[in-house]
């Protein structure tokens, strides 16, 4: 065991003992495998276009707005956090979280929706897949293979959720959901560190962009009860000021019921090593009180921002671009790049490969690009 794993709960995830990799390295001499994956994924392409993806606003409405890059370096610090205090392994965790939005395509949801609408007979489209294949095959750093050879563990992690029919492709990583187990607790602490940050700064945003109201916030009982906490420990305080009090008080809320339930169902279970997880029910999770305002949160923001006629003027011209540019590749490949142009073959088969190389072309824009290439197909002026 290293030193730097030797405080670890017997049920955490160990670099030493990993299921390894798809193709076999020399062991790291200064870091963990699990290290080694972080560094990795860092310096991904695919990594450094996250700074220009949506996260609910589209990167040139505001630059105080989160883009991927920031929503997935909060999700990161917010799950070491919580690792820290259960003792898992915060190298893998990180890993995780910092991996776990790759594949996401520009512009977000409506993205991503309009991608799957235009994949529905090749296959679907789905980012967590996505971010899967982005670290398996799109990434071309290394000579030895394609992708970031990351460990099963970290592999795991990023693939939250899979049907049985695209499970049964995936070999060894979709074993689990055809075997219904659990993955790691690093896995679904990544999870759940993922919905405490999306839910919060939403809210900031949501607030900074004045689509929502503080009065509308008032109205979801975790909130004003927050708030409520700040003005009485700071009488006057208003503004942006109290809006960030607030929203901290909120993540440490969620966080440390968090971390007090997932510990009281990680003693009951008797939980004494990784596969011993992998067969109990799922560890990580927040109390049902937290769980049901978490839910109640949710809905709020559905209803409030993400469903607001202005984002879906945005998310309707997202649709348009995403769904055109599909379309228009599939009927002229040679507008494609050619590192992204199929020929020969089966003609069927060709046609399938075309399309997944289409929607890999697409779920790797950034907002800014999508729109810029969208302009040079479609606009007479821009002959770029």
């Amino acid at each position: 065991m290293t030193d730097i794993e030797a405080h670890l709960a017997p049920c955490a995830a160990r670099s030493e003992l990993s299921a390894g990799r798809r193709y076999a390295e020399a062991a790291p001499s200064s870091r963990t495998e699990f290290q080694r994956d972080r560094d990795r994924i860092i310096h991904s392409t695919a990594f450094r276009r996250l700074e220009y993806k949506t996260q609910v606003f589209v990167n040139h409405e505001g630059d105080l707005f989160r883009t991927r890059l920031t929503h997935s370096i909060e999700v990161a610090q917010i799950a070491r956090s919580i690792a820290r205090n259960l003792r898992l392994n915060e190298d893998l965790v990180e890993a995780i979280s910092l991996a776990h939005d790759l594949g996401h395509t520009p512009f977000g949801h409506a993205g991503q929706d309009a991608l799957n609408a235009c994949m529905q007979d090749y296959g679907g489209f789905e980012h967590n897949l996505q971010s899967l294949r982005t670290v398996d095959t799109l990434e071309q750093r290394y000579g030895a293979f394609d992708g970031l050879n990351l460990t099963f563990e970290t592999r795991e992690g990023i693939l939250k959720h899979c049907s049985l029919k695209n499970a049964r492709k995936l070999g060894d990583v979709g074993l689990r959901f055809i075997e219904k187990k659990q993955p790691s607790l690093e896995a679904q602490l990544a999870n759940l560190a993922d919905e405490i940050a999306y839910n919060n700064h939403d809210i900031d945003d949501g607030l900074r962009s004045g689509l929502l109201t503080t009065a509308q916030l008032d109205e979801i009982d975790f909130y004003a009860r927050h708030r409520d906490e700040v003005e009485r420990a700071y009488p006057g305080i208003a503004g942006r000021r109290a809006i960030n009090e607030t929203i901290r008080r909120m993540i440490n809320a969620l966080i440390v019921d968090l971390i007090r339930t997932s510990q009281n169902r990680i003693h009951a279970a008797g939980v004494a090593s990784l596969e011993d997880v992998r067969n109990a029910p799922p560890l990580i999770a927040f109390s049902e009180q937290m769980q049901a305002e978490a839910a109640l949160l949710k809905k709020f923001l559905r209803e409030k921002l993400y469903r607001h006629y202005q984002v879906n003027r945005m998310t309707s011209k997202a649709r348009r671009i995403v769904s055109e540019l599909f379309d228009a590749f599939m009927r002229e490949p040679a507008l494609l790049p050619p590192d992204y142009q199929v020929s020969g073959g089966d003609p069927e088969r060709a046609v399938q490969q075309q399309a997944r190389q289409i929607a890999d072309y697409i779920a790797g824009m950034t907002d800014r690009y999508a729109i810029r290439e969208h302009k040079r197909l479609f606009l007479i002026d821009e002959m770029g």
